[in-house]
């Protein structure tokens, strides 16, 4: 059951629903909290001199960011129980689109198995609160049989300004709509994240990609193991040898309406779950590979979401699938593998499967002629160890890799950029082949495989590699609009690139 959200513009205190949800600032130094904007009608039915505060702060609420209280109303509004939920302090006129969108995430979460939740975060930034509130309410329940688990919030009436009119102005009507399809995209790289790579494998992977794009309206190629070997894509035949589910290569294309403003190549990694292959790794954490697959999804959910909201930008997905699996037919350590396009790569490491898939996935999206190139993975360990678990290194052409990141960081899923110092490039010879997958050294891994990637990537090309290592999977407790599991990052740095090009070039 998908969580549905509406809008409207009824008074807060009127709105017939189970919960109704306001924002809470948290004051500086000692200084109480404060109602954030939007909840003046609710504070004038409890009282003109500040009772509805005064109760929460009683029932412990201090406004600290995601932090949620509930107050029984008694009558005072339609709602039975008001509920407020920490926005942080403001530092400015009001609250950043992060702060609403990890709050309204905060009690999506909080208010899960309510069947009717009014939020007033909506008149703070509509866009924001939407987006939070149902990334928020997202659950993966497909594989529940006992009903255990909570269901999502079942409909959320996010309550616009009155000054808006009956059902608010045009342009909120739009900036919700577009977040509704954003927030939608997000989910659909999580579905697929989240399930298991026992069904999740690069045939039934291909299918599902295949179903959405045809839904969309895209155009859809899709390469079985015997194309790939009469392709010569040596790479994604070479991770996927080892398993006795066959690789494949998709390729989505929204070919961006009657007047593209520019044609965008995106590539993703999807390995739908990494042993490691001979250089296999540690038992502990291996079951966190079933999100090996999560550029891949990101790619896929992004270039549907841009045939369904019609953006003037040709986009193009090229999807390297595989598994990576040890057994009497896995490529090894030693072997020599031609990639797509002729370059030859010496295996040091059969963990270092992304970059072998994403070398020929790179090759041919170039050859489209784009005018931007940006993949995306789940690169290296080596991300996380640089930047956390929730902090995306990017790497590339300084330019679009610092646009990326500026996007990154503007949409609330934080990226960093990263150089690519020259100096690492002579470890990745190879004594034998063009070059080597990995290098000798320990230092500097997301760096060198940025790298051996750009090896592949036409000299006058824009591009840059979104490693997600880190922030696409959450193996922790749950936070603001993100809870366990696939996150979908980086589904909405990409859209804002995409919106950015369509509308500056």
């Amino acid at each position: 059951m998908a969580t549905e959200l509406r809008t409207s513009t009824v008074s807060a205190a009127e709105v017939d629903a189970d919960a109704v949800v306001v924002g809470l600032l948290q004051g500086s130094g000692d200084a109480g909290p404060t109602l954030a904007p939007g909840a003046e009608e609710i504070a004038a039915a409890f009282g003109a001199n500040g009772e509805l505060v005064a109760e929460l702060v009683l029932l412990g609420a201090t406004g600290k960011a995601e932090e949620v209280v509930r107050l029984t109303s008694r009558g005072a509004v339609a709602a039975p129980l008001v509920v407020s939920v920490g926005l942080g302090r403001v530092s400015g006129d009001a609250p950043g689109a992060e702060q609403v969108r990890r709050a309204a995430g905060a009690a999506s979460r909080a208010l899960s198995g309510t069947a009717r939740v009014a939020s007033t975060l909506g008149r703070i930034d509509a866009t924001a609160a939407t987006e939070g509130s149902l990334l928020g309410a997202y659950t993966f329940r497909e594989y529940r049989s006992n009903g255990d688990a909570k269901p999502p919030v079942g409909t959320i009436e996010l309550l616009l300004p009155s000054s808006d009119g009956a059902d608010g102005d045009t342009a909120a009507q739009d900036a919700v709509t577009t977040a509704v399809a954003v927030a939608g995209a997000v989910t659909t790289a999580r579905d697929l994240i989240n399930t298991p790579p026992n069904d999740l494998y690069p045939a039934s992977f291909a299918e599902r990609a295949k179903v959405l794009g045809e839904a969309a309206g895209l155009t859809v190629e899709v390469l079985d193991d015997t194309a790939l070997a009469e392709g010569g894509y040596g790479g994604v035949l070479g991770v996927g040898q080892g398993s006795s589910r066959k690789p494949r290569l998709v390729r989505l294309v929204w070919a961006g309406g009657d007047a593209p403003r520019a044609k965008v190549a995106l590539v993703g990694k999807g390995i739908t779950f990494d042993t490691g292959g001979i250089s296999i790794k540690p038992a502990a954490g291996m079951d966190h590979m079933t999100s090996d697959m999560s550029g891949a999804a990101a790619v896929v959910a992004t270039t549907v979401l841009a045939a369904t909201l019609n953006l003037p930008v040709a986009v193009t997905a090229t999807v390297p699938m595989a598994e990576n699996m040890p057994s009497d037919t896995a490529y090894r350590p030693g072997d020599v593998l031609r990639m797509y396009g002729g370059k030859t790569v010496e295996v040091l490491n059969t963990d270092a499967e992304g970059r072998l898939v994403l070398a020929d996935a790179i090759v041919r999206a170039a050859e489209d002629d784009p005018d931007y190139l940006v993949e995306t993975s789940t690169l290296t360990g080596a991300q996380m160890v640089a930047l956390g678990t929730r902090t995306a290194g990017i790497m590339g052409t300084d330019d679009l890799r610092d646009r990326i990141a500026a996007h990154a960081r503007a949409v609330g899923e934080d990226g960093w950029a990263m150089p690519l110092p020259e100096h690492l490039r002579p470890e990745l010879d190879s004594r034998v082949a063009d070059l080597a997958n990995v290098t000798g050294a320990r230092w500097g891994g997301m760096l060198a495989a940025g790298i051996f990637l750009g090896e592949f990537v036409p000299a006058d090309l824009p591009w840059a590699h979104i490693d997600i290592a880190g922030p696409s999977f959450n193996t922790g407790g749950a936070w603001g609009y993100t809870g366990k599991g696939g996150t979908g990052v980086p589904v909405r740095t990409l859209w804002a690139l995409l919106g950015d090009i369509a509308e500056n070039g």
